[in-house]
C-alpha cells in the first residue's frame, strides 16, 4: 500500500527519475542522527542533461523555475532512497540551498528557486517550508542552470 507522500505525488501526477549517481568524488547523501544532507541535484531526465545555459540568456525565469522543479525531483528521489523508500518518514524539509547559472545583471534569484520551494510545499505541506538560500553562479557543473542542494529531517 503507498503511503500518504507517494499518494500525494500520485494526486500531483508526478513521478520521480532514478536517483542519480554522483558524478565525481561524494555521495548524493548522508544521514547523521535524524538529518538527511541532499548533495547538490541538477537537471536531467533519464540520464540527459537538461536547461544547459543560463537563466536571464538562453532561458526565461518561467524555464529556470521549471528547471528548479525537475532539480527538485531528484531531491526527492534522492531522500526517498535515503529513507529506504519511505517518504512518509520525513518530519520536514529543513533547508534548501539553490544557485543559479545567470549573467551579473540578473537578480532574480529566489524567483528561480520558487520552483523547488513550491514543489516542497506541495508534496510536504507545512512540513515542506523551509529556510533557503538562492545564489546566482557564472557557471554551474556540465553548464546546467540550476543546482540544488537540501537538509530534511526524518523520523
Amino acid at each position: 500500500m503507498a503511503g500518504r507522500v507517494e499518494a500525494r505525488l500520485s494526486e500531483l501526477g508526478i513521478e520521480l527519475p532514478a536517483p542519480a549517481t554522483p558524478a565525481a568524488m561524494y555521495v548524493p547523501w548522508v544521514r547523521t542522527g535524524n538529518l538527511v544532507f541532499i548533495a547538490g541535484q541538477i537537471p536531467s531526465w533519464n540520464g540527459e542533461r537538461k536547461y544547459l545555459g543560463r537563466v536571464g540568456v538562453e532561458f526565461s525565469l518561467e524555464e529556470g523555475q521549471q528547471a528548479a522543479r525537475l532539480v527538485a525531483l531528484h531531491v526527492l528521489a534522492q531522500l526517498k532512497a535515503a529513507c529506504e523508500g519511505d517518504l512518509d518518514r520525513v518530519v520536514r524539509c529543513v533547508r534548501l540551498g539553490g544557485f543559479v547559472a545567470c549573467p551579473p545583471e540578473f537578480l532574480q534569484h529566489p524567483a528561480v528557486i520558487n520552483g523547488a520551494s513550491e514543489l516542497m510545499i506541495q508534496v510536504f505541506g507545512e512540513a515542506g517550508k523551509h529556510a533557503r538560500a538562492a545564489v546566482g553562479s557564472s557557471s554551474l557543473p556540465f553548464g546546467v542552470a540550476v543546482e540544488v542542494d537540501a537538509v530534511f529531517e526524518i523520523q
